[in-house]
């Protein structure tokens, strides 16, 4: 367990104090060390790490940087919403550090409780300097599992052990091969002193962890990456809780002011400047019960929109003249099945609002011919090639194997020998193709199944597809992003609309929402009728009320079901087979308009607890722009 072997660590680090006698002192910091929200460059935030000796103490803060040098385009509360605040290293249970051969290089935080800090890329150099401060100050050991990962005062290392016995590697997307699998989640800003145009605020919270284990009683050679979200209940608290660093979010009121620290004026110098931090740890205040409003409950559903109505939107060339009308429409009452596969692509962003028939007419020819060059990329592979590329056969067994299992009870893909199982392989295979870095991942099928039945044409189905995935898409990352981000959501939107629901969760240590996973990963597909499913769907890609309404069903359902869960004391394995089993069992309907209801009286506030990129989210050139 000693890093005197690694030539990293055994440095003594550029940026420190030696500060083990001296209270309230930077023993490092670094800036530009940045943390990137999405895939745009344009919207990456920079800012400055530290660490901050205080008595025995060690804290960690990771503050944004205000002014004119910092990104314009986001605001103050999106900032705000990545600050790491005053982080006591109690608190962490490891630090991976990740070395790419091209990029920077970055580390991510995974707190003893399972939360993981979005990745700290250091532009500049620095991670060997940080490593060798932590372990001046803080018992730092490598794992035997892993030389990229420093367990914090521990002498144990069940998570590696854990992971390999669940198999969750095989349960990600086949498209990355990356070495590490590791989630990020946004701690939130509840409090804050700004001293000085820096934020620090407070932090901790250490969960109790059962040390019960049980030999898992699943078939290692089943396709895990939804098998094992349903047959999670066989796996014991130990091992989902060592396993917390790819799903898990943390009790989220915890960063309320517990370990806030409150600094003198502060040096901005030089490394070797000392900067005093005071010993103030400010209160907090309580959070809004908004389960005690009373609601208004939403309106009521209206009945699908036909063709004259929909003529109504349209203009001699087929322009929509009210768009935001449009989707308001649909939001409360969806769309007749004749209608669908036109509508859908323009809830989907394959038709512009504004486009004439002609225009959209022309598109479709182009886009046919696009997708054919695109199909005959993996057509044209021989067999002998196919030998060599061990990628496109492992996609393609993987393909071939879900499309035969996918919606076979609907008649549209009932039967042997079925010429659209046939198509649901192609689309899916020249996906793959078309976005090689995602490639295909498990429950992809389930996504298009509905699209294919609608539109009944394999070129307009590819694309509509690829419209859906740039939404979806953070759903099938290897390193579980998108679903990270959204399970933290969920549980933030949780605290402020359903505090008795929260409380307990929190009490039978249930805050990871994991029981959810299938819910969001997709988008209710199982829970539903196909029809309804459809229906759904339709009302979800409006982004009338919010681009996150799938969150407030969630907790819509919750609701409806959460004096049963707390009534009958269920713990995760009970939850987690309820939650299965109301597949089927729930009032789309009531849902919708509870999850309607949930919505507006969050407002601004419920919109605060989703951290900027979660998955829906769109590109803010292809959002609706007459909102």
């Amino acid at each position: 367990h000693d890093l005197s072997d690694d030539a990293d660590y055994d440095q003594q680090p550029r940026n420190s104090l030696d500060s083990s006698k001296r209270s309230g002192l930077v023993v490092y910091f670094k800036d530009n060390v940045t943390i990137h929200p999405t895939q745009y460059a344009s919207e990456r935030i920079s800012g400055r790490l530290r660490l901050i000796k205080q008595g025995f103490s060690l804290f960690m803060t990771w503050m944004p940087y205000k002014g004119p040098s910092s990104n314009i385009r986001l605001s103050e509360r999106d900032r705000n919403l990545y600050t790491i605040r005053a982080l006591p290293l109690t608190d962490v249970r490891s630090i991976r550090r990740h070395t790419p051969t091209l990029g920077w290089q970055y580390i991510i935080v995974v707190l003893s409780s399972g939360l993981a800090f979005p990745p700290l890329y250091f532009y500049n150099g620095g991670v060997r300097e940080f490593l060798a401060t932590l372990k001046q100050h803080v018992y730092l050991v490598r794992s035997a599992d892993d030389a990229n990962v420093f367990l914090v005062n521990d002498l144990q290392d069940p998570l590696q052990r854990s992971l390999s016995s669940l198999e969750l590697p095989r349960a990600v997307s086949v498209a990355n091969v990356a070495s590490s699998i590791s989630v990020t989640s946004i701690p939130t800003i509840e409090n804050s002193e700004r001293i000085n145009g820096d934020t620090y605020g407070g932090s901790s919270s250490t969960s109790e962890h059962s040390g019960r284990r049980r030999q898992k009683a699943h078939d290692p050679a089943r396709d895990l990456s939804i098998q094992v979200l349903e047959k999670f209940s066989l796996v014991t608290k130990f091992a989902r809780e060592t396993t917390s660093h790819l799903f898990r979010e943390s009790d989220f009121s915890a960063y309320q002011g517990k370990h806030q620290i409150q600094s003198d004026p502060v040096c901005t110098g030089n490394s070797n400047d000392s900067q005093k931090v005071s010993d103030e740890i400010p209160a907090t205040s309580d959070p809004v019960e908004f389960d005690k409003l009373t609601l208004v409950w939403g309106k009521p559903r209206q009945p699908p929109m036909g063709f004259e109505e929909w003529a109504t939107f349209l203009d001699a060339e087929g322009r929509i003249m009210d768009s935001k009308g449009l989707r308001k429409r649909i939001f409360y009452g969806g769309v007749e099945h004749s209608l669908r596969k036109e509508v859908w692509k323009l809830l989907l962003g394959c038709y512009e609002f504004d486009s004439t028939y002609a225009e959209r007419e022309y598109l479709d020819a182009t886009k046919k011919t696009e997708y054919e060059t695109i199909k005959c990329q993996w057509q044209s592979i021989s067999l002998e090639q196919a030998k060599r590329f061990t990628k496109f056969r492992e996609r393609k067994g993987l393909i071939e194997k879900d499309v035969v299992r996918t919606d076979r009870s609907v008649s549209f893909y009932d039967g042997d020998d079925n010429p659209n199982v046939a198509l649901l392989r192609d689309i899916l295979l020249s996906y793959s193709f078309y976005n090689f870095d995602l490639g295909y991942c498990q429950g992809m099928s389930d996504l298009l199944s509905p699209i294919l039945f609608v539109m009944n044409d394999e070129a307009e189905s590819f694309w509509c597809f690829v419209a859906l995935m740039e939404r979806l898409g953070p759903n099938f990352n290897r390193d579980q992003n998108g679903m990270h981000s959204q399970l933290f959501a969920l549980s933030k939107l949780v605290e402020l609309l359903d505090v008795p629901l929260h409380n307990y969760l929190k009490q039978a240590d249930c805050l990871n929402y994991f029981f959810c996973f299938r819910w969001i990963l997709i988008q209710f597909k199982r829970e539903f009728e196909y029809e309804k499913t459809m229906y759904l769907w339709e009302v979800l890609w409006t982004h009338y009320l919010s681009e996150h309404f799938h969150l407030y069903i969630c907790i819509a359902i919750l609701k409806r079901y959460h004096k049963k869960i707390m009534d009958e004391e269920m713990d995760f394995d009970t939850l987690l087979k309820f939650i299965n089993e109301l597949s089927g069992r729930i009032d789309l309907d009531a849902a919708l308009r509870d999850a309607e209801a949930l919505c507006i009286c969050a407002g601004e506030n419920g919109a605060a607890c989703i951290p900027p990129g979660t998955p829906p989210s769109l590109p803010v050139e292809l959002l609706y722009s007459d909102d």
